[in-house]
């Protein structure tokens, strides 16, 4: 099987079938836009609002980690908070997300294994061990305890990294990111299986390589490696059984119409224990946790919504 990126998505051309006729179809990246509208609307206008409204950095380096070493930026003063971006983006991508969160609070955004300055790293992907250079890099800078704002890939790690090293978070806000592969629609599944190497010249051009390249040492060589890297998105996982044991406050937020099912949302919260009683006049039926459904918000636009940084911060401030 092979894929060619297009401007509605990746084009997955399969093994020839019974009758000779190769089956094509398109796996949309961005179903909720207009196929003449997804670069314009999407991509393009995150990485150029991204240039535009990405705070001072206060601060930057790198941290060694298992494999090489993962890049950080710190932005603004305040209260700690780790900000981790989704899969195949860069810091730069979360645009005003990071001066809304920044006017208030100390971020610190980590640029995960393969992204944007940081390397592909001489080891294989996954969602713990990217949890684990989180976890170097709070203990590396200094700091006992802080909370973390993480979009799609980033809210995944963020949800490893609470569970595994729960002294080390406060509150966790998990945006766009389910708790098994089978939370995202089908297209979206399609998608990330097609993702490796072969598909890395196709996307030349495209805001996300742009993006990458602009501060990645060496792109030619490493887009590649990293499009190959993030095949492990396409393999299945259930983190079902570990989320009862979530200590951590935590909120889930998800656009209205996100590439993550809307039932697989609230069974997300029920899992956390919430939404399965009436909270009562007093709400003292509620628990510590809370669930965020964003209008008219996608799984696109999320990393950039000025909503998420509102509600985000409306619940790491709260008492």
């Amino acid at each position: 099987m092979s894929a060619i990126v297009t401007a509605n998505g990746i084009r997955i051309l399969p093994q020839q079938v019974a009758d000779d006729s190769p089956q094509e179809r398109t796996v949309s990246l961005f179903p909720d836009q207009r196929p003449e509208a997804v670069l314009d609307l999407n991509l393009q206008a995150i990485a150029e609002q991204g240039a535009r409204t990405v705070s001072t950095v206060t601060r930057s380096g790198y941290v060694p980690v298992k494999g090489g070493e993962v890049y950080h930026a710190t932005y603004g003063t305040g209260a700690p908070l780790f900000l981790l971006h989704g899969g195949l983006m860069t810091i730069d991508n979360f645009g005003p997300v990071i001066p809304a969160l920044a006017a208030t609070r100390e971020v610190i955004a980590v640029e995960h294994q393969g992204h944007g300055h940081t390397g592909p790293l001489e080891r294989p992907m996954s969602f713990d061990t990217m949890a684990e250079d989180v976890a170097a890099v709070i203990t590396a800078l200094g700091y006992d305890t802080v909370d973390v704002v993480g979009y799609s890939m980033g809210g995944t790690i963020g949800l490893r990294l609470a569970l595994a090293h729960p002294e080390l978070i406060g509150k966790l806000v998990s945006a766009s990111a389910p708790f098994a592969y089978a939370g995202w629609h089908d297209y979206n599944q399609q998608g990330m299986r097609a993702l490796n190497a072969s598909v890395a010249d196709a996307m030349k051009g495209s805001p996300l390589y742009e993006s990458f390249a602009a501060v990645n040492p060496d792109p030619e060589v490493n887009f590649p490696k990293l499009l190959d890297q993030m095949q492990y998105m396409g393999q299945d996982y259930d983190y079902a059984a570990d989320i009862p044991n979530l200590n951590v406050p935590t909120m889930l937020v998800y656009g209205d119409w996100d590439a993550v099912r809307t039932s697989h949302a609230a069974r997300f919260f029920e899992l956390l224990g919430g939404g399965l009683q009436d909270a009562l006049w007093d709400s003292s039926g509620m628990n510590q946790h809370r669930l965020a459904i964003l209008p008219g918000v996608t799984h696109y636009t999320m990393m950039t919504e000025p909503k998420l940084a509102a509600v985000a911060l409306e619940f790491l401030e709260a008492k």
